[in-house]
């Protein structure tokens, strides 16, 4: 994937600057501040980083939450031109999407930091929040981008769905380079979670184990597993669907009909 220009990792602890480093290493991002300074000058953390804010078009912050939210404070101005920011707290578990999600690239860059880390992406915006269905997807070596499209629209179409309802791909960390299916996520603009072998070695969701993927990279299953890893309030709307070398599920995660009384 290429790196996203111009973007900033900021830390407030010096014990987050490892992650930092890593993150912008893959992102091709700086890392700021440094900290040191702070001894010698009289600006503080935040004032520094509401004079960095409008500099940069995309926002790594590496604190809770709640300082995010205090640093933020009175520097958005439009959704049209904000900067997108991705919060992240230090144990990376979390990448909320938290400024400028959909229209700055908020939620695309918390899908990127949650492929290198393994962090939840949290995606609350309308647009993509509100889709209800997530496809896992694995594939052999070397498959086209147009056998995944023919696969995924077979499946979908069995259950009378189509691909404007997905809200996401899965897969295993295997695939997350594989041509074929990076080629069409990025066509159908769909963002992807990847999740370890591990992952879906402690949850082997599966009603159909394959041998072959048993033997090859020693799971019971891919797509399942990671299409109800990645939404595990859903249910299994489509089984595994086998086409021309690739494998798809599809979960539906519904949203709750509330009743007024």
């Amino acid at each position: 994937m290429p790196c996203v220009s111009n973007t900033v990792v900021w830390i407030v602890r010096e014990s987050a600057r490892p992650l930092a480093n890593r993150l912008a290493s893959f992102l091709g991002a700086r890392v700021l501040p440094n900290l040191e300074e702070f001894s010698r000058e009289d600006a503080t953390n935040r004032e520094r980083f509401c004079a960095e804010f409008p500099q940069a078009t995309h926002w790594v912050l590496l604190m809770a939450a709640g300082i995010a939210t205090r640093y933020l404070a009175g520097l958005p101005q439009s959704k049209q031109s904000d900067p997108a920011v991705v919060v992240v707290d230090e144990a990376c578990r979390f990448a909320v999407a938290l400024l400028s999600g959909h229209e700055g690239g908020a939620n695309a860059l918390a899908y990127r930091i949650a492929i290198e880390t393994g962090a939840t992406p949290v995606i609350t915006t309308a647009t993509e929040a509100l889709k209800p269905l997530t496809l896992g997807i694995g594939c052999r070596r070397g498959v086209s981008s147009e056998r995944v499209h023919s696969a995924v629209q077979n499946a979908l179409e069995s259950v009378g769905r189509s691909l404007g309802e997905v809200r996401e791909v899965a897969t295993v960390d295997l695939k997350k380079d594989e041509n074929g299916l990076l080629e069409w996520v990025a066509e159908k603009q769909l963002p992807m979670r990847v999740f370890s072998r591990s992952q879906l070695a402690q949850r082997p969701w599966t009603a159909n184990p394959s041998s072959w993927v048993q033997s090859n990279i020693g799971l019971s299953a891919v797509c399942e597993p990671c299409a109800l890893l990645a939404s595990p309030r859903g249910v299994l709307l489509v089984p595994k669907f086998a086409k021309a070398g690739v494998t798809v599920a599809v979960v539906s995660d519904e949203p709750p009909t509330i009743f007024f009384i």
